[in-house]
């Protein structure tokens, strides 16, 4: 070869080099994207957990965080029931459908799977000809304090199989509730996708002794000035009608208000009212008896640790103890050595009240645990508590936009999680609790979607500085079943649930499957009582431990 060539090669090289790193710099920083998706994964859990017997060709990995949602957002709408609603005696009706064992026998095994075949009918007493609906499934023995999650496998033409494993001995009862049938399902999927009128933000401005409430959200149809207060990294944009004569600088506090914009036609909201939601299907049998068997079901597992990737069920109750069937927490109880196992740990709860609740529970276990008292009052405010003895601190942070609370919350500590974690240096001491979801349902899916995506990212960032850092993700609880359907309904909830499990797999956080707890309990509260949290607690306990 000759020096011009070697030349013209090296000029050329050089350029590519230059070109794939400025590239690489510039999606960086424009849309800070996280690791690929694994697109095929994506569509065989996020589609198939929402309707098994769905199938479609995979698609092709995409690049950019914006396709990444777009394609998420179809792979569910595909799992999701599109059915239209003329008349509310052809929708599901529970007390009609049928509920039978497949494989019944007098008694069963400890380790045996119950498989319940349940037969959809409408009002009229006519077999549905699809599925799509949204259904519960628990078995429990309440003398035990025992209860377990069933599976659900819909085959889209009315009729389920839904599949159980016996984890204890004793007379065990089985439950199937409609939650929403699938014309109700395919109503709230719709009315997703226009969800930012649901609520409204009002932010309070301050100037000297002047204070002006003004209208604040992601999205605002005005023609007045407004502020925009922007986190550039990430990408997340939140406004507020301007003030006149008064800066943007100037907002101090905010808080939401619930709107009367609604989706639904009247008709559409017969299909809400409490006759309509969490219906039993009438039991296949009162109970069934299982017996202790000599044979051992269970595998051994290894101890819980984090990057681990939950099954469901998760779990199951025994004694009010929750056992998680892919590690083990059988041959201890983290709890009884809770000082030693934090003692040295920093420990960042972010998120909503109900991770707030672990900050509640945990002065009650460490005795020496005290609340600091920052001379504020509001529920959201944030909590700081200190163990001299044992030196360890909890702190319970709200999480970013949007926040929904009837009350003002102080906006000079509001932050996002990534924000947050950001400002972490991280270390072998250092602890993250993650919950996101409940305060997003009455928003569109996208922007859920993108918060998560970028919470990811900025856990690999901590991650590469840090990565004897724990991070653990709890998933959203199952909550009140009349409350506010169209804006907080448990269909909602459960969407964001899959899509949580999706976008943080093969990333190595611990997770606390409390969706999987609290269905197994047959909690119908956003704030379940001590027992789940008691559980919660424990698990995470055992990552770290």
């Amino acid at each position: 070869m000759s020096i011009s060539r070697k030349i013209s090669f090296i000029i050329i090289l050089s350029i590519t080099v230059i070109c794939i790193f400025l590239v690489t710099v510039k999606v960086h920083l424009q849309s800070a994207k996280p690791s690929k998706l694994d697109c095929v994964q994506t569509k065989n859990n996020i589609s198939s957990s929402w309707r098994s017997s769905t199938t479609t060709k995979p698609l092709r990995i995409l690049t950019t965080t914006d396709s990444k949602i777009k394609q998420i957002m179809t792979l569910i709408s595909q799992g999701v029931s599109h059915v239209n609603f003329t008349n509310l005696n052809e929708t599901t009706s529970a007390r009609r459908s049928k509920a039978t064992i497949v494989n019944y026998k007098p008694s069963y095994c400890v380790g045996d799977t119950i498989t319940v075949q349940v037969e959809m009918f409408n009002y009229l007493g006519e077999k549905k000809a699809y599925g799509g609906d949204f259904l519960r499934a628990r078995i429990y023995s309440p003398n035990l304090g025992a209860a377990a999650s069933g599976t659900i496998e819909d085959f889209d033409n009315g009729t389920y199989n839904v599949h159980f494993t016996l984890f204890w001995e004793g007379r065990v009862t089985i439950s199937i509730i409609l939650m929403h049938p699938s014309e109700g399902v395919s109503v709230l999927w719709k009315s997703r996708s226009n969800r930012y009128k649901y609520v409204k933000f009002v932010g309070k401005f301050l100037n000297r002794n002047q204070e002006v409430h003004t209208e604040c959200g992601f999205v605002l149809a005005t023609e007045k000035e407004k502020c925009e207060y922007m986190d550039t990294r990430y990408g997340e944009s939140f406004y507020c009608i301007r003030p006149p004569g008064l800066a943007c600088e100037a907002m101090v506090s905010m808080k939401s208000e619930n709107t009367p914009y609604t989706h639904l036609t009247k008709e559409q909201k017969n299909l809400f009212t409490r006759s309509n939601i969490g219906e039993e299907i009438p039991k296949p049998a009162e109970s069934v008896i299982v017996l202790h068997c000599t044979r051992h079901f269970l595998k051994e597992t290894e101890k819980c640790k984090t990057g681990m990737s939950p099954p469901f069920p998760s779990g199951y109750f025994l004694n009010d103890q929750w056992f998680p069937i892919y590690c083990n927490l059988t041959s201890y109880d983290p709890l009884k050595n809770i000082e030693k196992c934090l003692a040295g740990k920093m420990i960042y709860l972010m998120g909503d009240s109900t991770s707030r609740q672990w900050i509640e529970y945990l002065p009650r276990v460490i005795k020496t645990l005290k609340a600091f008292d920052n001379h504020e009052t509001s529920w959201h405010r944030k909590i700081l508590a200190i163990d001299q003895t044992n030196n360890i601190q909890v702190q319970w942070k709200k999480h970013g936009h949007p926040f929904v609370t009837m009350s003002f919350f102080n906006m000079r500590d509001h932050t996002y999680i990534t924000d947050e974690i950001d400002r972490l240096l991280g270390s072998a001491y250092t602890i993250i609790v993650i919950t996101v979801g409940q305060h997003f349902r009455p928003f569109p899916l996208d922007l859920f979607i993108r918060r998560v995506f970028s919470i990811r990212k900025a856990i690999e960032n901590l991650f590469l500085r840090s990565p004897e850092t724990k991070v653990i993700i709890k998933s959203e609880n199952t909550r009140e079943i009349n409350l506010d359907v169209e804006r907080f309904s448990d269909f909602h909830g459960y969407v964001q649930y899959l899509v949580v499990k999706e976008i943080f797999r093969g990333l190595n956080v611990g997770v606390i499957d409390a969706w999987d707890m609290t269905t197994a309990y047959g909690s119908y509260n956003v704030h379940p009582p001590d027992t789940v949290i008691k559980n919660q607690i424990n698990l995470f306990l055992s990552y770290i431990c």
